[in-house]
Protein backbone atom coordinates (compact mmCIF):
# COMPACT_ATOMS: atom_id res chain seq x y z
CA UNK A 1 0.00 0.00 0.00
CA UNK A 2 2.93 2.33 0.73
CA UNK A 3 4.21 1.85 -2.83
CA UNK A 4 0.76 2.60 -4.22
CA UNK A 5 0.48 5.77 -2.14
CA UNK A 6 3.92 6.90 -3.27
CA UNK A 7 2.95 6.28 -6.91
CA UNK A 8 -0.27 8.26 -6.51
CA UNK A 9 1.57 11.10 -4.81
CA UNK A 10 4.15 11.13 -7.60
CA UNK A 11 1.39 11.23 -10.22
CA UNK A 12 -0.30 14.15 -8.48
CA UNK A 13 2.94 16.15 -8.08
CA UNK A 14 4.45 15.39 -11.49
CA UNK A 15 1.31 15.41 -13.64
CA UNK A 16 -1.84 16.85 -12.10
CA UNK A 17 -0.28 19.83 -10.31
CA UNK A 18 1.77 21.10 -13.31
CA UNK A 19 -1.19 20.70 -15.66
CA UNK A 20 -3.39 22.49 -13.14
CA UNK A 21 -0.93 25.39 -12.95
CA UNK A 22 -0.81 25.58 -16.76
CA UNK A 23 -4.61 25.60 -16.90
CA UNK A 24 -4.73 28.40 -14.35
CA UNK A 25 -2.26 30.46 -16.38
CA UNK A 26 -4.40 29.95 -19.47
CA UNK A 27 -7.49 31.03 -17.55
CA UNK A 28 -5.84 34.14 -16.17
CA UNK A 29 -4.56 35.07 -19.64
CA UNK A 30 -8.15 35.08 -20.87
CA UNK A 31 -7.80 32.07 -23.15
CA UNK A 32 -6.34 34.04 -26.06
CA UNK A 33 -8.03 35.30 -29.21
CA UNK A 34 -10.27 33.12 -31.33
CA UNK A 35 -8.30 31.12 -33.86
CA UNK A 36 -10.02 32.93 -36.75
CA UNK A 37 -8.49 36.29 -35.79
CA UNK A 38 -5.32 35.16 -34.01
CA UNK A 39 -1.99 36.62 -35.14
CA UNK A 40 -0.11 34.41 -37.62
CA UNK A 41 2.49 36.97 -38.71
CA UNK A 42 6.26 36.46 -38.68
CA UNK A 43 7.88 36.36 -35.26
CA UNK A 44 11.11 37.72 -36.79
CA UNK A 45 13.14 34.56 -36.21
CA UNK A 46 14.29 34.26 -39.83
CA UNK A 47 15.85 36.89 -42.12
CA UNK A 48 14.34 37.38 -45.58
CA UNK A 49 15.28 34.36 -47.67
CA UNK A 50 16.57 36.58 -50.46
CA UNK A 51 19.03 38.19 -48.04
CA UNK A 52 20.56 34.88 -47.03
CA UNK A 53 21.89 32.70 -49.88
CA UNK A 54 23.08 29.93 -47.53
CA UNK A 55 21.06 26.76 -46.88
CA UNK A 56 18.84 26.81 -43.79
CA UNK A 57 17.11 24.15 -41.67
CA UNK A 58 14.89 25.05 -38.74
CA UNK A 59 12.52 23.24 -36.40
CA UNK A 60 10.02 25.40 -34.54
CA UNK A 61 7.44 24.67 -31.86
CA UNK A 62 4.65 26.77 -30.35
CA UNK A 63 1.75 26.28 -27.96
CA UNK A 64 -1.18 24.95 -29.92
CA UNK A 65 -4.63 26.44 -30.43
CA UNK A 66 -7.04 27.38 -27.61
CA UNK A 67 -7.36 25.14 -24.53
CA UNK A 68 -5.16 22.45 -26.07
CA UNK A 69 -2.26 24.81 -25.53
CA UNK A 70 -2.53 24.06 -21.80
CA UNK A 71 -0.76 20.75 -22.41
CA UNK A 72 0.47 20.67 -26.00
CA UNK A 73 2.73 22.28 -28.59
CA UNK A 74 2.69 22.13 -32.39
CA UNK A 75 6.01 21.52 -34.18
CA UNK A 76 6.91 22.23 -37.80
CA UNK A 77 9.82 22.10 -40.24
CA UNK A 78 11.38 24.84 -42.36
CA UNK A 79 14.23 24.56 -44.83
CA UNK A 80 15.80 26.42 -47.73
CA UNK A 81 18.45 24.96 -50.06
CA UNK A 82 21.44 27.06 -50.92
CA UNK A 83 20.53 29.85 -53.33
CA UNK A 84 16.77 29.36 -52.98
CA UNK A 85 14.73 32.55 -52.94
CA UNK A 86 12.13 31.32 -50.42
CA UNK A 87 11.77 29.11 -47.36
CA UNK A 88 9.64 25.96 -47.50
CA UNK A 89 7.53 25.19 -44.43
CA UNK A 90 5.99 21.80 -43.65
CA UNK A 91 3.18 21.28 -41.13
CA UNK A 92 1.00 18.25 -40.47
CA UNK A 93 -2.56 19.43 -39.85
CA UNK A 94 -6.09 18.20 -39.26
CA UNK A 95 -7.62 20.03 -42.22
CA UNK A 96 -7.11 19.37 -45.93
CA UNK A 97 -4.17 17.28 -47.04
CA UNK A 98 -2.35 16.36 -43.82
CA UNK A 99 1.12 17.33 -45.05
CA UNK A 100 0.66 21.06 -45.58
CA UNK A 101 3.31 22.95 -47.58
CA UNK A 102 3.72 26.71 -47.08
CA UNK A 103 0.31 27.05 -45.48
CA UNK A 104 1.77 29.57 -43.02
CA UNK A 105 4.66 32.03 -42.73
CA UNK A 106 7.90 30.12 -42.15
CA UNK A 107 8.53 31.63 -38.69
CA UNK A 108 4.94 32.71 -38.12
CA UNK A 109 3.15 32.76 -34.80
CA UNK A 110 0.99 29.69 -34.35
CA UNK A 111 -2.43 31.31 -33.95
CA UNK A 112 -1.04 34.00 -31.68
CA UNK A 113 1.63 31.93 -29.94
CA UNK A 114 5.26 32.91 -30.59
CA UNK A 115 7.39 29.99 -31.77
CA UNK A 116 10.29 28.45 -29.90
CA UNK A 117 13.42 27.53 -31.88
CA UNK A 118 14.05 23.81 -31.38
CA UNK A 119 16.85 23.29 -33.92
CA UNK A 120 18.91 25.36 -36.35
CA UNK A 121 21.47 24.47 -39.00
CA UNK A 122 22.95 26.70 -41.70
CA UNK A 123 25.29 26.49 -44.65
CA UNK A 124 26.88 23.18 -45.62
CA UNK A 125 25.48 21.43 -42.54
CA UNK A 126 21.92 22.36 -43.51
CA UNK A 127 22.47 21.54 -47.20
CA UNK A 128 23.55 18.00 -46.26
CA UNK A 129 20.36 17.43 -44.23
CA UNK A 130 17.78 18.62 -46.76
CA UNK A 131 17.76 15.61 -49.18
CA UNK A 132 17.11 13.14 -46.35
CA UNK A 133 14.43 15.41 -44.89
CA UNK A 134 12.70 15.67 -48.26
CA UNK A 135 12.78 11.89 -48.70
CA UNK A 136 11.32 11.33 -45.21
CA UNK A 137 8.51 13.81 -45.89
CA UNK A 138 7.72 12.24 -49.27
CA UNK A 139 7.65 8.75 -47.76
CA UNK A 140 5.74 9.56 -44.57
CA UNK A 141 3.29 6.76 -43.81
CA UNK A 142 0.32 8.87 -42.69
CA UNK A 143 0.08 11.27 -45.61
CA UNK A 144 -3.45 10.47 -46.81
CA UNK A 145 -6.57 12.53 -46.21
CA UNK A 146 -8.07 11.58 -42.85
CA UNK A 147 -4.86 10.12 -41.38
CA UNK A 148 -4.42 12.92 -38.84
CA UNK A 149 -5.44 12.07 -35.26
CA UNK A 150 -4.92 14.74 -32.61
CA UNK A 151 -4.40 12.23 -29.79
CA UNK A 152 -2.49 10.04 -29.29
CA UNK A 153 -1.32 10.44 -32.91
CA UNK A 154 -0.34 10.54 -35.66
CA UNK A 155 -0.41 14.32 -35.37
CA UNK A 156 1.89 17.23 -36.22
CA UNK A 157 4.52 16.14 -33.71
CA UNK A 158 4.48 12.54 -34.92
CA UNK A 159 5.29 13.86 -38.40
CA UNK A 160 8.26 15.92 -37.23
CA UNK A 161 9.50 13.05 -35.04
CA UNK A 162 9.40 10.72 -38.06
CA UNK A 163 11.55 13.14 -40.06
CA UNK A 164 14.01 13.38 -37.16
CA UNK A 165 14.09 9.59 -37.05
CA UNK A 166 15.16 9.54 -40.71
CA UNK A 167 17.90 12.12 -40.10
CA UNK A 168 19.50 11.04 -36.79
CA UNK A 169 22.49 13.35 -37.28
CA UNK A 170 20.22 16.25 -36.34
CA UNK A 171 20.44 14.90 -32.79
CA UNK A 172 17.76 17.03 -31.16
CA UNK A 173 14.84 16.19 -28.87
CA UNK A 174 11.39 17.65 -29.43
CA UNK A 175 9.88 19.45 -26.41
CA UNK A 176 8.13 17.31 -23.84
CA UNK A 177 4.92 19.23 -24.64
CA UNK A 178 5.03 17.91 -28.22
CA UNK A 179 2.29 15.37 -27.48
CA UNK A 180 2.25 12.72 -30.20
CA UNK A 181 6.01 12.65 -30.73
CA UNK A 182 6.13 9.19 -29.12
CA UNK A 183 3.37 7.70 -31.26
CA UNK A 184 4.81 4.57 -33.00
CA UNK A 185 4.33 5.74 -36.60
CA UNK A 186 6.15 2.64 -37.88
CA UNK A 187 4.24 0.20 -35.67
CA UNK A 188 7.22 -0.73 -33.48
CA UNK A 189 6.55 -0.58 -29.75
CA UNK A 190 10.28 -0.75 -28.87
CA UNK A 191 12.85 1.12 -30.96
CA UNK A 192 15.83 3.43 -30.95
CA UNK A 193 15.07 7.06 -30.26
CA UNK A 194 15.38 9.45 -33.24
CA UNK A 195 18.84 10.53 -32.03
CA UNK A 196 19.96 6.87 -31.78
CA UNK A 197 21.33 7.58 -28.29
CA UNK A 198 18.85 5.40 -26.42
CA UNK A 199 15.62 3.43 -26.59
CA UNK A 200 11.91 4.21 -26.45
CA UNK A 201 9.05 1.99 -25.36
CA UNK A 202 5.67 3.18 -26.61
CA UNK A 203 2.31 1.54 -25.95
CA UNK A 204 0.43 3.02 -28.89
CA UNK A 205 1.28 6.55 -27.78
CA UNK A 206 -0.93 6.18 -24.70
CA UNK A 207 1.99 5.41 -22.41
CA UNK A 208 5.70 4.92 -22.75
CA UNK A 209 9.22 5.26 -21.42
CA UNK A 210 12.27 6.85 -23.03
CA UNK A 211 15.87 6.35 -21.87
CA UNK A 212 18.39 8.25 -23.99
CA UNK A 213 21.28 10.69 -23.79
CA UNK A 214 19.72 13.29 -26.13
CA UNK A 215 16.03 12.75 -25.35
CA UNK A 216 16.68 12.14 -21.64
CA UNK A 217 14.48 10.14 -19.29
CA UNK A 218 10.79 10.57 -20.11
CA UNK A 219 7.71 8.92 -18.67
CA UNK A 220 4.71 9.27 -20.96
CA UNK A 221 1.26 8.88 -19.40
CA UNK A 222 -1.63 9.50 -21.79
CA UNK A 223 0.69 11.63 -23.91
CA UNK A 224 1.80 13.90 -21.07
CA UNK A 225 5.55 13.72 -20.44
CA UNK A 226 7.46 14.13 -17.19
CA UNK A 227 11.18 13.55 -17.11
CA UNK A 228 14.78 14.64 -16.80
CA UNK A 229 17.27 15.97 -19.31
CA UNK A 230 20.70 14.39 -19.02
CA UNK A 231 22.79 16.13 -21.67
CA UNK A 232 21.64 19.59 -20.56
CA UNK A 233 20.44 19.10 -16.98
CA UNK A 234 16.81 20.01 -16.55
CA UNK A 235 13.35 18.78 -15.64
CA UNK A 236 10.34 18.35 -17.94
CA UNK A 237 6.85 18.81 -16.57
CA UNK A 238 3.48 18.32 -18.29
CA UNK A 239 1.79 21.58 -19.17
CA UNK A 240 4.73 23.70 -18.00
CA UNK A 241 7.55 22.44 -20.18
CA UNK A 242 11.26 22.34 -19.45
CA UNK A 243 13.21 24.04 -16.67
CA UNK A 244 16.98 23.89 -16.51
CA UNK A 245 20.21 24.68 -18.36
Amino acid sequence: MTILKAALLGFVLLYLVPIGVSALRYRLAGGGDGWQVADRSSAGLLPPASANPAAVVRIFAARTVRWRGIVAMHCWLVFKPEGASAYTRYDYTAWGEPVRVNGFVADGRWFGQAPLLVYAADGAEAEALIPSMRAAIAGYTYSRLGDYTAWPGPNSNTFVAAVLDAVPQIGVALPGLAIGKDFPYDGRWLRWTPSRTGVRLSLGGYAGLTLAWVEGIELNILGAVAGLDLRRPGIKLPGLGRFGV
